[in-house]
């Protein structure tokens, strides 16, 4: 379940990067808070017991440090 949840992540991730019209309209704090999520949502489903809570978990601490180190990169 654990790895059928990362992969499926994983793909959403890749299909949010490559399919979204507007990803050249975004800045580097929202291109990174995407790609944290995605991250993040991934490593959240394999650090806990791949319940929900630990994915969304994962997905939001991803998206807030992703979006912070986006900011801070020039």
């Amino acid at each position: 379940m654990r790895k059928t949840l990362a992969i499926l992540s994983l793909a959403s991730l890749a299909a949010l990067a490559s399919g979204c019209s507007t990803w050249d309209n975004l800045s580097r704090a929202e291109k990174g808070a995407v790609i944290g999520a995605g991250a993040g949502a991934a490593v959240g489903s394999q650090v806990g017991d791949g319940s929900a809570l630990n994915t969304l978990g994962g997905a939001a601490v991803g998206g807030v440090i992703g979006h912070e180190v986006g900011r801070r990169t020039k």
